[in-house]
């Protein structure tokens, strides 16, 4: 199980890395979006905010989960970013819906792995 934890963080690191990266230093440009999606991904770029702020958060949840330091902390930080992922993939575009799942279930396991973190915050 301590393997398994070690294999799905580094690669929620990897992929959280990569996708704050390029949206920083503009490395590759997405394709246009259509539809729902491109009245959203217009609305998110207006808030001139959001976009970097969940990118930035990304970044150190990034780092986090690839150093193996802070990772319940990083866990709990992400897990907003990777509910909006997955609802924006279920209701706007299912093509990302298959990746966006795989992270739920990789959140998911790795916040189960540190279950005991979690718990004084469970406690009445």
């Amino acid at each position: 199980m301590k393997i398994a934890a070690v294999i799905v963080r580094s690669l929620m690191g990897l992929l959280f890395l990569f996708a704050s990266i390029t949206f920083f230093f503009k490395l590759i440009t997405p394709p246009p979006p259509m539809g729902a999606m491109k009245v959203f991904t217009e609305g998110l770029a207006a808030s001139r905010y959001l976009l970097p702020t969940s990118k930035l958060i990304e970044l150190v949840c990034g780092l986090a989960f690839l150093t193996g330091r802070f990772v319940p902390l990083a866990t709990v930080l992400i897990a907003p970013i990777i509910v909006n992922i997955a609802l924006i993939h279920a209701f706007m575009d299912p093509q990302g819906l298959p990746v966006a799942i795989a992270l739920v279930l990789a959140n998911g396991f790795l916040a189960y792995h540190h279950r005991e973190s979690f718990r004084p915050l469970l406690k009445p």
